[in-house]
């Protein structure tokens, strides 16, 4: 018996199938293992601190501090406390217009990130154990609602300095 002759459309959907369910058997299998990926990384905050400095204060007694959080978890957090062994009264602040208010815990959004720079939410340190000089590296402690504590070294830079970016 001889075999039968397929025609070019026969011939091109046996030698497209298979390829077109390999590309779909690909497809399911990366969309599962990107799903799987995010509910790992979903559950809960993932924390970094960066961009960290301290102006150098004008006066002994005073001086404030600025950084990044951000969070690439898909959970928020929520700063609530700072120390450092230069000031025992460190207190956050959000600035609204031209007023600063106090605040007792600053939001870090899930896939965001919270923001302390000049004229906006800051930290604010009194009693200063000394006057901090430029070049000087201070700890500070981070505290979250939900994550660990956050050890930061943060540099004493020139009054006048502006991050760059």
């Amino acid at each position: 018996m001889r075999p039968k002759k397929m025609n070019k459309a026969t011939v091109a959907t046996a030698t497209a199938l298979p390829l077109v369910l390999a590309g779909g058997l690909l497809l399911i299998t990366g969309c599962q293992s990107e799903k799987d990926r995010l509910s790992v990384s979903s559950g809960k905050p993932e924390l970094t601190v960066s961009g960290a400095y301290l102006p150098q204060p004008a006066m002994a007694d005073m001086a404030a501090a600025y950084f990044t959080v951000e969070n690439d978890g898909g959970k928020a957090d929520q700063l609530v406390g700072v120390t450092s062994p230069l000031s025992s009264d460190i207190t956050m602040h959000t600035t609204e217009g031209s007023q600063m208010k106090h605040a007792a815990k600053l939001e870090v959004p899930a896939k965001g990130k919270l923001s302390l720079s000049r004229g906006g939410t800051h930290l604010m340190l009194g009693k200063l154990d000394h006057k901090p000089q430029v070049g000087e590296k201070i700890e500070f402690t981070l505290r979250f609602a939900t994550s660990a504590p956050i050890k930061v070294k943060v540099p004493v830079e020139s009054a006048s300095f502006r991050p760059k970016g």
